[in-house]
């Protein structure tokens, strides 16, 4: 069925009336934070979970996660729960909704910076008594003011990192946060499989490269990187190159190394989860990528890194690099970095290696 814009309008303001509920927030016993999207997202929201840990010990952490963002709480003490969005749609979803209905929730955090009527439908299922959400902007014909389902919202400033954006959802419970850093906990016997591979290459400058991001257009071209490569090596005699891969992509980039056929470039080892790739990347030494989930990893490790941005400025004040050592390279146009500047990319990176040796 599809409705108009002004039936979707009309159905938005209906399903988000105010139910009131005379609850005070810092009575809460358990908060639910819904966060089933991407990776990177995740990652940045994990200061949230510690800062309010920190205030309120005794509170129960669970999140809405997605199968695709889960593994990136796993360890991670400050949450008490993990659920899984398998589906990514409300049918498929519907049971474990209902499930979470009847812990009777106190407290949803929902995150989405614009109407998303999925997100309000599972809110209106699971039925909080209260609800903290991002400001939002107008869609279908609705502004965010106009959802009163909501009961508190952030304040929206302009050009501001989503890592403070998201902490500022702790605002209503008296919370200012201690610290914006991102927490990743990874196994002793993770770190362990890093550090074996890396010893192979003792007393050697380790550059991690990330070929591409999920999204469309975020890849660094083979022709790209084996110029990034060589412009490395040629400044920087003691380097070694790895390729980070992922568990769908080891036998692809395994070919690519070989086609290049530098004996300074080498694939990492098989990864399954994306705590081993954190892992690998706490005890490299500097990082280049393009704008993806890696960004935010390097960045919990406070990793020198080396950003391939498309053109787009806005996007990159809400999920740039937080590494104290980070440098960024535009694409010159937007939502894709096809076209950047390999030399720029280059250069960037020598100059880090050079100010870490």
């Amino acid at each position: 069925m599809v409705f108009s814009t002004k039936m979707k309008a009309y159905l938005l303001r209906k399903l988000t009336k105010k139910h009131s509920v005379d609850f005070d927030i810092k009575n809460a016993k358990n908060i639910l934070f819904l966060r089933y999207d991407r990776i990177g997202d995740m990652v940045i929201t994990t200061s949230v979970f510690r800062e309010l840990k920190r205030v309120y010990p005794h509170i129960k952490i669970y999140v809405l996660a997605s199968k695709k963002n889960k593994d990136v709480l796993i360890n991670n003490p400050y949450v008490d729960k993990i659920i899984i969005n398998y589906k990514n749609n409300i049918f498929g979803d519907l049971s474990s909704l209902l499930k979470l209905r009847k812990q009777k929730i106190d407290v949803c955090v929902e995150f989405d910076h614009s109407v998303v009527p999925h997100a309000i439908i599972r809110l209106r299922i699971i039925n909080p008594k209260k609800i903290i959400s991002v400001a939002k902007d107008g869609r279908y014909g609705v502004s965010g003011d106009e959802l009163i389902m909501y009961d508190y919202y952030t304040e929206k400033h302009q050009n501001t990192h989503f890592k403070n954006v998201w902490l500022g959802t702790l605002k209503p419970f008296g919370i200012e946060p201690e610290s914006n850093k991102y927490d990743l906990f990874f196994s002793s016997s993770q770190e362990k499989s890093a550090l074996n591979y890396l010893n192979q290459f003792p007393s050697k400058c380790k550059v991690g490269i990330n070929l591409e991001g999920a999204v469309k257009g975020k890849k660094i071209q083979n022709t790209e990187l084996e110029q990034i490569c060589k412009g490395i090596k040629q400044a920087n005699d003691n380097v070694q190159i790895i390729i980070l891969t992922a568990p769908n992509n080891l036998q692809s980039v395994s070919q690519l190394v070989e086609e290049i056929g530098l004996e300074y470039v080498v694939p990492s080892y098989k990864t399954k989860t994306i705590l081993d790739v954190a892992a690998l990347i706490k005890n490299l030494d500097i990082i280049i990528t393009p704008d993806t989930s890696i960004v935010h990893i390097a960045s919990a490790f406070d990793k020198p890194i080396v950003t391939i941005h498309e053109k787009n400025q806005d996007s990159f004040q809400l999920f740039s690099p937080t590494s104290s050592l980070n440098k960024t390279v535009f694409s010159t146009k937007n939502n894709t970095i096809d076209g950047f500047d390999v030399e720029k990319v280059v250069e960037f990176s020598n100059e880090l290696i050079k100010e870490i040796s």
